[in-house]
């Protein structure tokens, strides 16, 4: 295991076992990762993956996007065509194109879980303001700032958003956004943490003091590893990429994980290797040395 990112001899032997088996899968967080600074897919990238789908690793997009927001990949699914969205919350069929994403797997944070972490938050963390992400809908609080290119489906209180009464009570809640106008991003996800406990599952992608909040089980890792075990593929298998606190438990259980250049420390600390930023084509540069093993003669 990783120790405040310390490679022991747990992590080496783990490490030399993976490097053994050729990857079966590719497991690639988006934002700050596998897309650049402009939200753009670059051509070098583009075609990077349809080799991978050529040497046969299927390619799961995981990330903290809502499915709705998965148009950017939509045309770069190749293959099997699925995403892990919302951290983990869904599994989501990108195949029909740009609006007509389908839902395969929904993970969802129970209502009760929601009202008790908001109420605990807001205890903790006077001035915390929310948004709901449900599987197909956006609500958020009047003060909640606009942080979102989309236009919330209604304003209210978190608490009537997640009430047995609301209009959109029937639809799953895929996760909490809390958002601090003023604490420190980590501060705010480690007070958070200790706050919620056990009732749902707390992390953050943004820079800013925004805190992602899931099913208590619920991460793109678990997510991850039920897809894998559904398809017969081992945790060594799995090459991982990522660049914020959301990918780090997704890192440590891959065989191979990768930290970008532009990543978080403890990022950095729980991946076993490092490539370059998401600006200079990480994800890729890794992907076509995986690759070019892949299909270099044995003898």
């Amino acid at each position: 295991m990783r120790d405040n990112g310390r490679v022991t001899s747990a992590t080496r032997q783990h490490e030399t076992a993976a490097e053994t088996l050729p990857p079966r899968l590719i497991a690639t967080d988006l934002d700050g990762t596998l897309l650049r600074d402009d939200k753009s897919v670059s051509p070098r990238t583009v075609a990077a993956l349809a080799a991978a789908e050529e040497a046969g690793i299927e390619v799961f997009f995981v990330t903290g996007r809502p499915a709705r927001w998965m148009d950017v990949v939509s045309e770069h699914v190749h293959g099997h065509g699925l995403a892990i969205c919302g951290n983990g919350a869904a599994v989501v069929d990108l195949h029909g194109g740009p609006g007509a994403h389908r839902f395969v797997k929904v993970r969802e944070l129970a209502r009760e879980n929601a009202l008790d972490a908001v109420r605990l938050l807001r205890e903790a963390a006077p001035g915390t303001v929310y948004a709901v992400e449900q599987t197909y809908g956006f609500y958020q609080e009047p003060a909640y700032p606009k942080l979102h290119m989309e236009i919330p489906d209604s304003l209210a209180p978190a608490e009537e958003l997640l009430s047995a009464g609301h209009r959109a009570a029937g639809e799953p809640v895929l996760k909490i956004l809390a958002y601090h106008p003023e604490l420190d991003p980590d501060a705010f996800l480690t007070l958070a943490r200790l706050a919620i406990g056990e009732r749902a599952n707390v992390t953050r992608s943004s820079p800013s003091a925004l805190l992602e909040i899931s099913g208590p089980d619920v991460s793109k890792a678990s997510t991850l590893a039920l897809c894998c075990a559904e398809r017969g593929i081992s945790h060594e298998e799995v090459v991982a990429f990522g660049d914020m606190p959301n990918d780090v438990e997704m890192l440590t259980w891959a065989g191979r994980s990768y930290a970008m250049g532009n990543a978080h420390p403890d990022v950095v600390a729980a991946a076993s290797g490092r490539t370059v930023a998401n600006n200079e084509d990480g994800v890729a540069v890794v992907i076509e040395r995986l690759v070019a093993e892949r299909l270099r003669p044995r003898g």
